[in-house]
């Protein structure tokens, strides 16, 4: 007897394969490895739900990339990515690169953070939820934040590009915190972000930078972290910027002077349920893009992937409208 959920997936998917194609990236290496565990599940609830369907495991770092560009040129609908948001925002990034508004990404939470789900509330740790989602094709268009300046990923210093991204792009404790993560073994998921996290809140030592939105108006200073997000989450889910919208037409730049140790640890308990930005050390600010300078070229995040700037200014703007993902009807 086939259970009931699987069942409706199923019949969702009847209805839409009329009307589209789909292309289906699977990274088995997201959520550090998790991914190949979930491999069989996902591939048997899409194959229920989406006769036909096309899945590619990736069999190397950022091979997400190629294969989207390999589905948008054999003329696929949907292009759906299994993994976290690095893996998501890979395959964004080649969707909008294409100049093809007509494709639709799909998102199936298997990753670490999973942040960029989280605006359409999406739950990680149900696939067949997730994949009924799928099956039904509902859309809405979002925006895409776009860093203009060169940059090139840590492990390839010579591919230098410009680079979309999803949710958010990350400078100074971020980045302390992702390398931490990087060495740790028995953790994942929000748990392993939150120890490296409160590792690093006494260890690392702050950085300069100057802030200057397009709107107007100059910030600098020592500071502890800067995110510019396009979502509302990040790090496993900490509302680092509360009031932000996958869909208002803006990045939230969120930034958080230096402090103290036992301040540092206050606000990182704020930040867990959105009410840092009460505190006078911490501001964030709504705008179209935003110039950034650095004492030096920086490193930052892209949605948990590390980048190296070519230069000590970076330039990041909102592309509104820019993407069609599969979501939630209710989202």
């Amino acid at each position: 007897m086939v259970p009931k959920r699987d069942a409706d997936v199923r019949k969702a998917g009847e209805l839409l394969t009329q009307g589209g194609r789909y292309f289906v990236i699977l990274n088995p290496a997201a959520g550090r490895g998790r991914g190949r565990r979930r491999l069989a599940t996902y591939r048997r609830l899409l194959e229920d739900a989406l006769p036909g369907v096309t899945i590619a495991p990736t069999t190397r770092a950022g091979e997400e990339r190629d294969l989207a560009e390999r589905a948008v040129g054999e003329g696929y609908d949907f292009v759906v990515a299994v993994g976290g948001d690095g893996t998501w925002s890979n395959v964004a990034d080649r969707l909008v690169a294409s100049g093809r508004p007509d494709v639709a990404l799909g998102i199936l939470p298997n990753g670490t953070g999973n942040d960029f789900g989280r605006n359409f509330g999406y739950d990680p740790s149900s696939p067949t939820e997730a994949v009924r989602v799928l099956a039904q094709g509902h859309t809405r268009t979002v925006d895409v934040g776009r860093v203009d300046s060169l940059s090139a990923p840590d492990h390839e210093p010579m591919n230098l590009g410009i680079r979309h991204f999803l949710n958010l792009v990350g400078f100074g404790f971020d980045i302390a915190v992702i390398d931490a993560a990087a060495g740790a073994r028995f953790l994942k998921g929000e748990l392993l972000y939150k120890v490296t996290a409160l590792q690093q809140l006494f260890r690392f030592e702050g950085f300069r930078f100057r802030l200057e939105p397009e709107g107007g108006g100059r910030r600098e200073g020592t500071h502890l972290m800067l995110t510019v997000s396009n979502g509302r989450y990040f790090g496993g889910g900490f509302p680092i910027a509360p009031d932000a919208s996958v869909s208002d037409g803006l990045l939230h730049a969120c930034r958080i002077e230096d402090a103290s140790p036992l301040g540092r640890l206050r606000l990182f308990n704020l930040a867990e349920r959105g009410r840092h930005v009460r505190s006078d050390r911490v501001e964030v600010i709504g705008d179209s893009g935003f110039r950034l300078n650095f004492d030096a070229p920086p490193r930052f995040e892209v949605d948990g992937d590390v980048r190296r700037s070519a230069e000590a200014t970076v330039d990041l703007r909102v592309l509104p409208g820019a993407l069609r993902v599969v979501a939630p009807a209710a989202g």
